[in-house]
């Protein structure tokens, strides 16, 4: 008995649209197409292949080479997949030393201050921080003045995403050397020092933290957390997602509507965790009396359409308000997870 194109996607982890990607792509042809509606079908036995190609894909291997492992044996499978990913490893390898001396090159230089600045843009923060349909909260936030940060923690220690937040949020109350770019990196550091020492294996969390310093919004941001900007109406997102789904969609190998789809789209590929060494993403840019600057943990953004989380940011509304309708959306949506949304309007 045929599947119908739904039954199909539930029982394989793909979304209508993939599997319609996949079979404009001749990656999974389905059984029969009914010549009148067009609908597809797609017998059982094709779960696997179903399986495999959204696994290759995850991993980001091209669809040419996808065909190859489709069409190939059963007993050469692995070694064609093993041989892709070497050498994938050996073109990394290649490149490594060319982008260290890139970096090195583009690296802003700071003047090193020995205080924090005395004038400085400041924000208005609202904070909406809600549980879902999770059965613990494991998001943490800081709101400030001036500094806003959020946590996203995963695994048995209900503390992890908190320890982190409070880490960072010390660069609000103590003097810093260096410029802000340094100290927010060192804030990052001593968060990781403290997610080790309360972490258990299998805990971590992201991390993503705003800085208002003189007329600059400084940014330290690990994970999958988001920070937004609304300018002149138009909403940018000025982070990127620390997930594998999210590289290969910056690569052109995973199509946006896969990515959003994929059953391990909110796999992370850097976070902090006991023992882990990892680079927070640094950045920096200005900040003008007007804009509005938006933090959100994955449990707002992976619910709500860009569309309309772009709608709602976007209201001339005061933050409370805006807040408010975004919170209200999640739960709409039904918040599958536990979310954190802050909303700060900069003024001079």
């Amino acid at each position: 008995m045929h599947l119908t194109i739904g039954d199909f996607g539930r029982a394989s982890g793909l979304s209508a649209k993939a599997l319609r990607l996949y079979d404009d792509l001749g990656l999974l042809r389905p059984a029969e197409v009914d010549p009148w509606t067009g609908y597809r079908r797609y017998a059982p036995e094709q779960l696997d292949q179903a399986r495999l190609v959204a696994r290759l894909r995850l991993v980001g291997m091209p669809l040419a080479r996808i065909r190859e492992v489709c069409a190939a044996s059963p007993d050469t499978r692995a070694s064609m997949v093993s041989a892709y990913w070497s050498q994938l490893d050996a073109d990394h390898a290649s490149r490594r030393a060319v982008v260290a001396a890139l970096v090195d090159e583009l690296e802003p230089k700071e003047h090193p201050m020995s205080t924090t600045p005395t004038h400085h843009a400041h924000a208005r923060p609202a904070v909406r921080h809600g549980q879902g349909a999770r059965t613990a909260q494991l998001d943490a936030v800081h709101t400030g003045t001036r500094l806003v940060a959020v946590a996203d923690g995963f695994g048995s220690s209900p503390s992890i995403a908190a320890v982190a937040v409070a880490a960072t949020a010390d660069l609000e109350r103590t003097p810093y050397d260096g410029g802000p770019t340094a100290a927010l990196k060192a804030a990052v550091a001593r968060a990781a020092d403290r997610v080790t020492e309360v972490g258990e294996s299998g805990d971590g969390t992201t991390l993503t933290a705003l800085w208002l310093v003189g007329d600059r919004a400084h940014v330290a941001h690990v994970g999958d957390a988001r920070v937004h900007r609304v300018r002149d109406g138009e909403l940018e997102t000025l982070t990127r997602d620390h997930t594998f789904a999210q590289a290969l969609v910056e690569e052109g190998r995973l199509t946006e509507d896969e990515a959003r789809s994929h059953e391990h789209r909110a796999l992370l590929n850097r976070a902090l965790a006991p023992g882990v060494a990892v680079e927070a993403d640094l950045l920096a840019t200005d900040a003008r009396a007007g804009d509005r600057l938006v933090l959100t943990t994955d449990g707002v953004h992976s619910v709500l359409e860009p569309d309309a989380l772009a709608a709602l940011l976007g209201r001339v509304d005061d933050v409370e308000v805006v807040a408010d309708g975004v919170a209200a959306a999640v739960e709409a949506a039904g918040a599958p997870d536990n979310y954190t949304v802050v909303v700060l309007d900069v003024e001079a």
